[in-house]
């Protein structure tokens, strides 16, 4: 996915199409995805036809219906994003709750996806025993894909060349933290691809030699071991249960980041105050209400709020509030996203700035 949104984010083309719905993961529920996609790509076609003519729309109809029937919905997870232009057609299932929409831009919207890889609720659940280690990525209290690659990694496979010593060690502190250091070093392998806190499933007696041997602690709460085959969604039960309070903690931190940001007067709220500044490089973290969109055009240095989509209108941008993630990321910002009614005195946006 980190991939895949490094090669989104820098595409710009007339007509960038995102379709991005909420599915489901199980039978018989996950019928209903597909038939709300035809309808997106149906609504994606009526745009298109506003603003070229139909041969032309055909193209990136074409490409839809084709990545619409490579879905297997059957494997769906929480929700769906679609991307289509000129040059590239692609899909991602995404872990998290989104609000269904078509998006016909100048770049794709990637919001979503910046949600699931830098914010809210994503961790690694570390099942590990004296016998067996295994890695489940997971979002909230659900389990997006167990770890494969070194994982599951067993103790049976750490040996050493005398017998002699393996005898009298087996069991002992010294070699389980050798094998502890073994799955810690896969799992740092991981995490430099895709950085996640870190979940220990464990027994009480295996946390301080994990800690003790791993190169780097990225532990964020600890959590009774389950049996070592126990289901991705039993363990991600737990290991949620655990981390909870952690990713709360975390959260009213940033809230904090953002008042304390507010004293100082080094904060924005302003929608055309935010657009400048973002333009400007001056963003350093950019606070978003989640499911809040904003459809506007470009006026000279200015953005003007639309209450509803605009095709036809010059400068017409889909939804604002995207472009301005964007921006953020390009500039070496991010952005947090907030679920509660933390941003209410903002209008759902704020701007902590640099300067």
């Amino acid at each position: 996915m980190k991939e895949l949104l490094e090669e989104l984010k820098n595409v710009q083309s007339p007509h960038c199409i995102s379709i991005v719905l909420n599915t489901h993961r199980t039978h018989p529920e996950n019928q209903q995805d597909p038939i709300l996609l035809k309808n997106l790509i149906k609504e994606a076609e009526t745009r298109l036809l506003e603003v070229m003519d139909k041969r032309s729309a055909e193209v990136f109809l074409g490409k839809l219906e084709l990545v619409a029937r490579e879905i297997d919905h059957e494997q769906n997870l929480e929700s769906l994003a679609i991307f289509v232009n000129e040059d590239l057609a692609r899909y991602v299932r995404l872990p998290v709750a989104v609000t269904n929409r078509v998006v016909i831009d100048g770049t794709f919207a990637t919001r979503d996806l910046v949600r699931t890889l830098h914010a809210e609720h994503a961790y690694y659940a570390l099942v590990l025993s004296r016998k067996v280690a295994r890695l489940v990525e997971a979002f909230a209290d659900r389990p997006v894909r167990e770890l494969g690659g070194d994982f599951p990694m067993d103790y049976g496979l750490l040996y050493t060349t005398d017998r002699e010593e393996r005898s009298k060690a087996s069991g002992s502190d010294q070699l389980v933290e050798e094998f502890f250091n073994r799955v810690d070093k896969a799992v740092q392998r991981v995490w430099q691809e895709q950085p996640r806190p870190l979940v220990l499933v464990t027994e009480d007696r295996n946390i301080a030699h994990y800690r003790k041997v791993a190169d780097r602690d990225h532990v964020i709460a600890t959590a009774q071991s389950v049996h070592d085959d126990e289901q991705p969604h039993r363990v991600v039960t737990k290991a949620w249960e655990a981390a909870q309070p952690a990713f709360e903690a975390r959260n009213a931190a940033r809230v904090a980041e953002l008042h304390k940001a507010v004293a100082a007067q080094s904060f924005l709220s302003d929608l055309n105050d935010i657009w400048r500044a973002l333009q400007e490089g001056r963003g350093a973290t950019l606070f978003v209400k989640r499911g809040y969109f904003q459809p506007a055009r470009v006026d000279g240095d200015r953005l003007v709020p639309l209450h509803e989509v605009a095709t036809k209108v010059e400068g017409f941008i889909d939804d604002a509030i995207d472009e301005m993630i964007e921006i953020a990321l390009q500039h070496g910002g991010e952005a947090v996203f907030l679920d509660g009614d933390e941003l209410e005195e903002f209008q759902n946006l704020a701007l902590v700035t640099r300067w």
